[in-house]
């Protein structure tokens, strides 16, 4: 069977690549794996002194914010493609190289939720089709030109 992994920020363009891979996966027959990473390292040293929240604090956020994705694209009633979620401790782009690697196709948003939002592709999206062992759909955001 074939696996789709789809990367995922909260953001309205990885929701719409969301939306896209899963079209995909039902045409494919597809497994979709739907990946959402979260970073903590520079958050954990800090976290002592008060500047930075908890580890813990900043794992249960992101597993918030998958819950409610999977809750906006009505994952929990999905028979077709069969879809699996994960939260990932690490960048973006790592995570979901490494969630590629015996995948037949990733699917990243245009942009994100990075500091460089604006950008027509953004930083992980670009190092996703530069490096990912596999095809890259990048789903553009409505709107862009």
């Amino acid at each position: 069977m074939a696996k789709i992994v789809v990367g995922v920020d909260g953001s309205e363009a990885s929701l719409d690549a969301l939306r896209w891979a899963l079209d995909e996966g039902r045409l494919r027959a597809a497994t979709v794996e739907v990946v959402l990473a979260w970073y903590s390292s520079a958050v954990t040293g800090l976290a002592s002194v008060g500047a930075f929240p908890a580890r813990e604090l900043v794992e249960q956020s992101a597993r918030t914010q998958l819950d409610e994705i999977e809750a906006t694209a009505g994952l929990a009633d999905l028979t077709d493609p069969v879809v699996h979620t994960r939260l990932v401790e690490s960048h973006a782009a790592p995570a979901l190289l490494e969630a590629a690697a015996d995948a037949d196709l990733l699917v990243v948003g245009s942009r994100g939720h990075g500091a460089f939002s604006g950008m027509l592709l953004g930083s992980v999206s670009q190092h996703c089709v530069t490096h990912a062992p596999c095809p890259v759909v990048v789903v553009p955001s409505p709107g862009a030109e």
